[in-house]
């Protein structure tokens, strides 16, 4: 469903409170575009921006990443999808142009971590200053992945702590699962990493202490999670080895069985076909107690086997 086009602009004073226009307190201005890509594309070319700027925030495609411009940066980000029915996996991007005075937000479906930091502004505790809003954000999209990447953990530890009774092709599928929602977070999450160690060491003097502060605080988390999902994928990898084993020890198993069968029968079959084929000179065929004598030898044959193959441990 195409999401609802809307947007709106807060005037930031340097207590976190939203003020009016007119508010000599007013230390930057926070505008958000939210709606597909034609209507942000004409929203912002009313704004002040320049051409590349505009191309960048409404872009259809678009990878964490961060671009310094002038005086100010493209930052696009990435939070974890969890409108109801959708994939976590397939995750929501923030486009967003950052300076001293202003930032821009951009958003084609709905983000949550952004109602969160409307209602910090509705309790008149924004961020003080610009970084410090981007940094926000950024913390609140994690905030939002972590439980996704510890339930991942948890269906792993479920996985693991019933490795003995296991459903091999379920757990397969769940593992596979698993698997490729990791992939396919870290594929963004690492890189956003990436893109916030950018905006942070770039001389932006602009951006504060405290703002670089909750920039690595968001760095720091993100690195836990890239590093928790390497993990979840090398516990996939483990789970499924030892799947295979365990389908290789059954398979050795049956194999084992159907050697033991076809080595106690092969002296059998031999004197069966031996004694069946038809010429001349045959053994015991003119004999009215051929058939009886050699049944009987291969009942002393089978016995003489049996013995043999549990001496030697073959079952």
């Amino acid at each position: 469903m195409r999401p609802e086009n809307h947007s709106f602009t807060h005037l930031i004073s340097r207590s976190g409170r939203s003020v009016k226009d007119d508010d000599p307190d007013a230390v930057y201005r926070w505008t958000h575009v939210q709606g597909d890509v034609d209507y942000v594309a004409g929203v912002l070319s009313d704004l002040p921006l320049e051409a590349v700027v505009a191309s960048a925030l409404s872009a259809v495609e678009t990878r964490p990443r961060c671009t310094p411009h002038g005086d100010g940066a493209v930052v696009i980000l990435r939070g974890i999808n969890l409108i109801e029915g959708a994939e976590p996996e397939d995750m929501i991007s923030l486009r967003v142009w950052i300076e001293e005075d202003k930032i821009i937000s951009v958003g084609i479906r709905p983000l949550g971590a952004l109602d969160d930091i409307l209602s910090m502004v509705d309790r008149n505790r924004a961020p003080v200053s610009t970084g410090d809003m981007l940094a926000s954000i950024a913390l609140r999209l994690v905030d939002r992945a972590d439980p996704v990447i510890a339930d991942l953990n948890e269906v792993l530890d479920e996985v693991e702590d019933g490795l003995d009774d296991i459903d091999i092709a379920k757990t397969r599928r769940t593992i596979s699962d698993t698997r490729r929602v990791a992939i396919a977070l870290r594929r963004y999450l690492f890189p956003q990493r990436d893109a916030l160690t950018t905006l942070e060491v770039e001389a932006f003097d602009w951006i504060s202490e405290l703002a670089k502060g909750h920039l690595r605080e968001a760095v720091d988390r993100l690195s836990r999670l890239c590093e928790e999902l390497d993990m979840i994928r090398e516990r996939c990898q483990v789970v499924q080895d030892h799947m295979l084993d365990i389908r290789a020890e059954a398979m050795n198993q049956q194999m084992l069985v159907l050697t033991v069968v076809a080595a106690f029968f092969l002296p059998i079959s031999f004197l069966s076909g031996l004694l069946g084929i038809n010429v001349g000179g045959m053994p015991l065929s003119q004999s009215d107690y051929g058939f009886w004598i050699i049944c009987g030898l291969m009942v002393m044959i089978g016995v003489l086997e049996y013995v043999l193959f549990r001496k030697f441990k073959l079952f």
